[in-house]
């Protein structure tokens, strides 16, 4: 029986945020499959503490303390010639971890989650290479700059990034992709397509914890008349913030004209300074909570309005789990093949627009109410983990490893 050595750029556990709910679900299912051994990297004291459950998943284990500087990143990455996103996560230790573990022992699958990982695949490995790259990372780069945000920084890590990405899904047995659009994209980009096997496994959802007959709303959002509007999300990352600084700028300021009772909760960890600056002025701004599914459960609508999405967002798939409505743009709708009006609510990015969804479904509750039911129902037909991680063990395919390396 082979092994396999599993590469993240973070600490799967806890999966508090998207890209570790679907690393830890990943490693979980690998871990049934065959012992699996982990290098990663830790970036805070929740992540140090994950890495115990690393530990009782994994025959072995490596988690560095990523604490290089992203200036110094920057000036490595310029030097080299490589991506800032590769000189971040450039280790030596692990490197030679990758190394040793390889040598030591009966490896025949590398799976690496998030292209930053990549660089640690050997050139001499002779197994099979899968990697998750998620979604386009260059492509969101890319739309960065032509946004106007770090112009040419953004404009060289697209470029750089997306040569990465091509040569890794050239060295790779399989490129996973985490929608059908997000593959689409992908291919579009490369200079030969016919060269890459690329697979999509979408994102899954813990139904099971995102049970609304399981959370109680919360009570401060509850002793309020409201309406409540929530959103939730890493709000240190570029593209949540951005939605969230237009949602309370835009969407509520021009809703709380006609209705001065409403209010707008942002609810994540490490929100930005400006974030912060907005609380109390008709929105708050919660920071990191212990328990997200108590603001779902009091929210008269989620909104995700935002405007650069890649891949398959957790935050709508947790709202439509807990049988709210959705007020979500195109954007936020990418990997996700539910119905408008049935489902959720899909709608531009314009004020008006948000509000008129918004009035309309208020003033029925039994169609909100049913949208709810019917938003939880097609998570749970067609956004399960268990679905969704099927066809993983016919791409890591161990025994057409020891096969082929037999012959």
């Amino acid at each position: 029986m082979g092994e396999i050595l599993f590469l993240a750029h973070r600490v799967p556990f806890p999966p508090n945020r998207g890209d570790k709910i679907r690393s830890s679900n990943l490693l979980k299912k690998l871990a049934k499959l065959a012992p699996v051994h982990v290098g990663c990297f830790a970036e805070s004291t929740e992540d140090r503490e994950g890495a115990k459950e690393v530990a009782s998943l994994a025959a072995s284990h490596c988690v560095v303390n990523r604490t290089k500087p992203l200036v110094s990143a920057g000036v490595e990455a310029v030097l080299s010639g490589k991506p800032v996103s590769l000189t971040a996560f450039h280790s030596s230790r692990i490197e030679n971890w990758v190394r040793k573990t390889i040598s030591s022992r009966p490896i025949t699958t590398i799976f690496v989650f998030s292209g930053q990982m990549g660089q640690y695949i050997p050139e001499d490995f002779k197994g099979r290479v899968v990697i998750d790259l998620c979604d386009v990372d260059s492509a969101k780069f890319e739309n960065y700059a032509s946004a106007g945000q770090r112009v040419w920084l953004n404009s060289r890590e697209g470029r750089l990034l997306a040569r990465e990405e091509e040569r890794l899904a050239k060295r790779a047995d399989a490129t996973i992709l985490i929608s059908e659009n997000e593959a689409d994209l992908f291919c579009s980009r490369l200079s030969e397509p016919e060269k890459v096997n690329v697979q999509v496994i979408g994102n899954g959802i813990d139904t099971d914890f995102f049970d609304p007959s399981l959370s109680t709303p919360h009570a401060d959002l509850e002793a309020r008349s409201g309406p409540h509007f929530v959103f939730t999300g890493q709000m240190d990352y570029p593209p949540n913030e951005q939605a969230a600084l237009w949602a309370i700028g835009s969407f509520w300021a021009d809703y709380n004209a006609e209705n001065p009772d409403a209010e707008i909760h942002v609810v994540g960890r490490n929100p930005t300074r400006r974030l912060q600056d907005k609380d109390g002025q008709g929105a708050t701004i919660w920071g990191e909570v212990p328990d997200v599914r108590p603001f779902i459960a009091a929210a008269d609508c989620v909104v995700v309005p935002l405007s650069i999405a890649r891949g398959v967002q957790n935050k709508v798939l947790e709202a439509m789990a807990m049988a709210r409505p959705v007020l979500l743009t195109k954007q936020a709708a990418t990997g996700i093949d539910a119905v408008d009006g049935k489902h959720w609510m899909l709608c531009e990015d314009r004020p008006e627009a948000m509000a008129a969804r918004i009035d309309a479904l208020r003033a029925n509750p039994d169609a909100a109410k049913a949208m709810g039911k019917a938003a939880r129902q097609f998570v749970l037909d067609h956004h399960n983990w268990d679905a969704m991680l099927a066809p993983l063990e016919a791409l890591i395919d161990l025994r057409h490893v020891e096969a082929r390396d037999a012959a």
